[in-house]
């Protein structure tokens, strides 16, 4: 539309003006009264139509993004508490293999000469060694203990270099001496050069692992020469019932500092609760959570904010839906995942207000368009009257006739639109331009505003189910893994039928969609059975085809014939060859002669068997342990040997049935596994393992499983 002269050219004024000059018409005083009346209709129907647009952009977009929200913020959440609690897990395997190895010198200490142990020497600054300190008045060379805790200074500076979140590692004598491995040699020394001392019976990872007598981790510290932050994993070394020492590792958070504080950067905000209620990581003036020294932090749940202190109180043990909390006058949304392994928790929480504004955003769009639309109308109305005044002189009777014409005319395409903003319902907000809108004028532009914002809508919804679609699709995929990595176990019963001298029965219980378990079993001839008990490291997807190939390369090298450790010798070389990832597996590898009973075996860093005589108890074998399959190339294990007697069992089982914990973070234990078992000691291994999985599930109750759950029994008859 153009301006000339004070007229709109293409524009209503055009029409009436065209309509008045052809027909002659005057009679202004009814086309003014049928103006108005048109008008005030016109003006009614857009307005409804726009609120009726708007109930329906907002009702449909507020909906969709709290859905998306609860969706992503609740399973983002869920992600990064696996990924933290599963560095804490790395960390307590990492230390409970050190215990194993410790406990396993001492105990054979009379076998090997002293190692030597040497002082920190400032040269090493800034690479991994093994360094000693000790109390004052102690004197290191004097120690009995520190020359065969030396023998463990390789494998601890191996065991640093080959982990992620391992920072350094140590273990303390009960002589008072230390042997530590770090990369800070020159900061034990103080200004004058003179060696520092190390009060090491007095270290609270010491007395913390000394008076809960297992594995432990320490609240937040301060490291001791280096000032960052972090928790300590420690656990006691015993042999024979005296305290020899306490083996531990130091993991420091200043990375999981960093990010907690910059996820406020991200349009939402996540923080940290220790397993006391307290606030230990949170972003800067997030407004809700506050990091004050430990001594001065609250206890949440005991927050005057019931909502608030509920919510945390249910966090500390179980993952949490989207949940919203009011706070200060505020809504927040908020949504938690545990650390089983320390007992902290996650908290992602955002403030509704902002997950809104897309929706007032959108909202604010739409009047703005329509205001637009709305005033290029009414200022061409006004203009329209202005004209009618001047021609009032000119037209007469077929004037009004003209001014009734040009009123339908104009009203009908409105009228159309507002016909098809009413049949718009739920996610049909498909709005078109259509020829009878196509005026050349502002009912034009009105049309286009509706086609241009409803288009917007539908693309936004679109992009939505799009995503929707993708998870589900991810999800599918996974329970395919789950079904195949089921496939690649035995798992038909009686597997042999034919044979009535032994009976054999395994499960496998994955703590993800799937797992890094695995078991397997196979008659090398006619008189010989393989039995094998694995545990990958890690868990889901990445763990679950390491385990596939480890179990293929057992059963290769098995079929292949020669003793279980040089089975497990071949399979440790051909996994060392390509483990870029430097993952590893745990493997218990024995041959059954069905027609003696003996039993020639081999153990990978697995759990130890338990063996139950013809008419006696289930009770556990202590083997060898050798080092785990993956760790390092060449290693060489050993064969040995027991009986399996007629009527006799043998049960082989995963950490998973051992370390399985209940809603108050206490582990099933050995006891417990032997208990069960001893309830129906003579029943057969089916009943066995159904009896041990009954016993799990009843003392973990509701709280959620942390690790894969496989065993595997075999009796002679």
């Amino acid at each position: 539309m153009i301006k000339k002269f004070g007229l709109t050219l293409g524009g209503l004024q055009q029409k009436i003006l065209n309509l008045v000059l052809i027909f002659l018409l005057a009679l202004i005083g009814v086309y003014a009264g049928v103006s108005y009346y048109q008008s005030s209709r016109l003006s009614k129907i857009v307005n409804d139509a726009a609120e009726k647009q708007q109930a329906a952009i907002k009702d449909v977009s507020g909906n969709t993004m709290k859905q998306v929200i609860d969706g992503s913020m609740t399973k983002a959440n869920a992600l990064q508490a696996y990924i933290a609690d599963d560095m804490f897990s790395d960390i307590r395997t990492d230390v409970s293999t050190l215990q194993s190895l410790a406990q396993g010198l001492f105990e054979h200490s009379g076998s090997f000469e002293p190692y030597p142990a040497q002082l920190p020497d400032p040269a090493n600054d800034g690479k991994l060694s093994a360094q000693v300190l000790c109390e004052e008045g102690v004197d290191y060379k004097e120690s009995e203990l520190l020359g065969t805790a030396a023998h463990m200074s390789e494998t601890m500076i191996a065991m640093c270099n080959n982990s992620d979140y391992l920072n350094n590692c140590f273990i303390g004598l009960a002589d008072g001496t230390l042997i530590c491995v770090d990369d800070n040699a020159a900061s034990k020394y103080d200004e004058n050069g003179k060696l520092t001392t190390f009060a090491v019976r007095e270290r609270p990872w010491y007395t913390g692992a000394v008076e809960a007598g297992e594995l432990w981790f320490s609240g937040i510290e301060r490291d001791t020469y280096t000032d960052k932050i972090g928790v300590e994993c420690a656990a006691p070394i015993y042999v024979n019932g005296e305290l020899i020492g306490v083996v531990g590792a130091d993991l420091f958070l200043n990375s999981m500092d960093a990010y907690v504080k910059s996820s406020s950067q991200q349009g939402g905000n996540i923080c940290v609760i220790n397993n006391i209620g307290q606030v230990i990581f949170a972003p800067e003036g997030n407004g809700i959570f506050e990091v004050l020294p430990s001594d001065q932090a609250p206890d949440i749940r005991e927050s005057e904010n019931k909502e608030l202190a509920g919510f945390i109180s249910t966090a500390l043990t179980e993952q949490t839906g989207l949940t919203t909390i009011g706070i200060d006058g505020k809504d927040y949304y908020m949504t938690a995942s545990p650390m089983n392994t320390v007992g902290w928790t996650v908290v992602s929480f955002v403030d509704k207000a902002l997950t809104e504004q897309p929706t007032q955003l959108m909202m604010n769009e739409y009047d703005r368009i329509n205001k637009d639309a709305t005033e290029k109308f009414e200022d061409g109305a006004k203009q329209s009257k202005r004209t009618t005044l001047i021609m009032i002189a000119v037209i007469l009777i077929l004037g009004t006739v003209a001014a009734l014409f040009v009123a339908s005319r104009i009203v009908k395409p409105i009228e159309h639109m507002t016909k098809r903003v009413d049949e718009l319902s739920g996610t049909d907000l498909a709005f078109e331009m259509e020829d009878i809108y196509r005026t050349k004028d502002e009912i034009e532009v009105l049309a286009e505003a509706f086609a241009t914002l409803s288009l917007r809508t539908r693309n936004y919804i679109s992009e939505i189910t799009r995503i929707t679609a993708e998870k589900e699709r991810i999800g599918a995929e996974l329970e395919l893994a789950t079904k195949i990595q089921a496939d690649m176990l035995p798992n038909l019963f009686p597997a042999f039928p034919e044979r009535e001298e032994f009976d054999i029965y395994a499960t496998m219980t994955p703590a993800k969609e799937v797992g890094g378990d695995f078991y397997d079993f196979f008659l090398i001839d006619e008189d010989h059975l393989g039995m094998v008990m694995a545990d990958v490291s890690g868990k889901g997807v990445p763990a679950a085809l390491f385990m596939m190939m480890s179990k293929i390369l057992m059963n290769n090298y098995a079929m292949m014939g020669g003793s279980p450790g040089r089975v497990l010798q071949e399979v440790n070389t051909q996994i060392c060859k390509n483990n870029e990832e430097e993952m590893f597996v745990t493997i218990w590898f024995g041959v059954l002669e069905v027609s003696t009973g003996k039993v020639t075996a081999a153990n990978a860093g697995h759990e130890y068997p338990i063996l139950r005589k013809a008419n006696g108890e289930f009770e556990l074998f202590k083997d060898k342990h050798g080092v785990v399959i993956g760790y390092m190339d060449g290693i060489k294990y050993k064969d040995y040997e027991f009986t399996i007697e007629k009527g006799g069992t043998l049960f082989l089982y995963t950490d998973g049935v051992a370390e399985a914990t209940n809603a108050d973070n206490e582990l099933f234990g050995t006891d417990r596994m032997l208990e069960a078992l001893n309830r129906e000691p003579d029943a057969g291994p089916k009943k066995l393992l159904t009896n041990m999985k009954h016993a799990v599930d009843e003392f973990v109750g509701d709280a959620p499983q942390f690790d894969d759950l496989t065993m595997l029994g075999v009796k002679l008859i």
